[in-house]
């Protein structure tokens, strides 16, 4: 549940003046839904699949490597969390915007927007990528420098592509 401030005219004044009175509204956004769902995510080690949004194109810098410029589109990004909260911290850190700049993926979540996030307890991402094997490979190496055998952890989802993996544990769209 989120509260916003809101701003209404004092109409008790002369010539009906704005006054700013503050009162409290509540609304819930789908942010606020979507960090519910995440919450709800277990605090154990897995991987997860990341569906973000480009609406527009920018250009990736990646220290070391040439700049890659990425049109708008979907894309899908899979990861791993075995650290400290596993899933649930994981995925709750991507759905932020606003966070500092530590793995590849984090140019791309505070770029776009995460928009569903499969999460499987136990799994592991280079599985997930091997799944997505037959999508387009729009990074080379992105997310997988740690990866002998995958070709990369970030593919481009062209519209009509069905994906194996069935309805997505958090969504916002």
């Amino acid at each position: 549940m989120l509260w916003q401030d809101a701003y209404k005219p004092n109409l008790a004044g002369p010539l009906g003046s704005m006054v700013p009175q503050r009162t409290t509204t509540t609304r819930t956004t789908a942010a606020a839904q979507t960090a519910a769902a995440a919450a709800a995510l277990p605090a154990v080690a897995g991987a997860y699949v990341l569906l973000i949004r480009l609406d527009k194109p920018f250009v990736l810098r990646l220290a070391g490597r040439p700049a890659v410029s990425l049109s708008a589109g979907r894309y899908l990004y899979c990861g791993s969390a075995r650290g400290p909260g596993g899933l649930r911290a994981r995925v709750a850190r991507h759905l932020r915007q606003r966070k500092t700049l530590r793995w590849h993926v984090d140019r791309l979540t505070t770029r776009g927007r995460v928009i569903a996030v499969w999460a499987v307890p136990d799994g592991d991402e280079c599985a997930l990528a091997a799944q997505l094997g037959g999508l387009p490979v729009p990074v080379p190496g992105f997310g997988s420098s740690d990866c002998a055998g995958c070709p990369s952890h970030l593919f481009a989802w062209p519209e009509g592509t069905v994906l194996p993996f069935g309805a997505p544990t958090v969504s916002r769209d």
